[in-house]
């Protein structure tokens, strides 16, 4: 009887395309990450280091005092507080924004997808020409609108810009999802007794648990990184994280140091990349169960 042997893969082979697309991909990092690399090397050192012009050369002595002076003593003006109080404010207004509107958005992408109302069709048509709208378009309306409600420069108000204008995209995720999702589960919890609340918080905002999850990276890392509406609506005691970074880099008392300033803005965009490294998988996960499906 002939011996069979286990044959392993094939050796893969090293050809021109293959080489090409390594190049590709080693440049494509590079290009984002030698910014990251000058950032956090030049925040680590001291100015006398930092006049000498290396700017890719690694730090003498590693000095984490830019740091502490970025987080709480980085001057705006004539304010010493740096990017701490931005922070905050920033948690403050990216953390409701994002739980209403993921919610609203949900709730909105079911009732499109199961039991359409009508005129559906019309209203999520409109909802989608709404956000492909410049939204700067909406700001000077949305500010008479906010004053009259006694919303302007308020963190509330922040928030509900920040829905408003991510209820499009997040509807849409939504309704792509559950579209994938057989029509004959909802219909036999209606058979069974259920209503349009219990079947969307007991059955299908449980099986979104991956679109939920893709919803809020995009939201967090929209609403974090906003600069415009903060700056427009927030007011002068609530502004985030971003417009503080700008207002430190750009100001024109005393010396300009580069240190702090990279360690500033290393700071401010210090969370949504620690989101997109720690909810990657998730991320993954959700993008193929349907967020581009539909």
């Amino acid at each position: 009887m002939a011996t069979l042997h286990a044959r392993g893969p094939k050796p893969s082979r090293l050809t021109i395309g293959r080489i090409g697309l390594y190049a590709f991909l080693i440049l494509a990092a590079l290009f984002f990450l030698l910014p990251l690399y000058t950032m956090l090397v030049t925040s680590l050192k001291t100015m006398e280091e930092i006049r000498q012009g290396r700017i890719f050369a690694l730090p003498d002595t590693v000095d984490f005092d830019a740091w502490k002076t970025a987080w709480s003593g980085a001057c705006m003006g004539t304010q010493c507080l740096g990017v701490r109080v931005g922070f905050w404010n920033s948690v403050k207004i990216t953390v409701p924004a994002v739980v209403i509107s993921v919610f609203i958005g949900a709730i909105n992408g079911y009732a499109l997808s199961f039991w359409r109302p009508k005129g559906s069709g019309l209203l999520f048509g409109l909802l989608m020409a709404g956000g492909l709208i410049p939204y700067q378009i909406f700001l000077y309306p949305l500010v008479r609108l906010l004053a009259n409600v006694s919303l302007y420069n308020s963190v509330a108000g922040v928030v509900l810009v920040h829905v408003i204008f991510g209820l499009p995209l997040v509807t849409l995720l939504f309704r792509n999802y559950f579209m994938a999702i057989p029509e004959e589960l909802c219909k036999a919890a209606r058979v069974d007794g259920a209503g349009f609340w219990r079947i969307f918080l007991e059955i299908m905002l449980p099986m979104s648990a991956p679109m939920v999850v893709v919803a809020s990276i995009f939201q967090f890392t929209g609403i974090w990184n906003d600069f415009l509406i903060g700056l427009v609506f927030a007011g002068r005691d609530n502004l985030p994280m971003t417009v503080q970074l700008n207002n430190i880099v750009n100001t024109t008392m005393g010396e300009r140091t580069y240190n702090v300033n990279m360690a500033a803005t290393i700071l401010t965009a210090f969370v949504p990349l620690a989101i997109y490294f720690f909810s990657g998988r998730w991320f993954v996960r959700g993008v193929a169960a349907g967020a581009v499906k539909g």
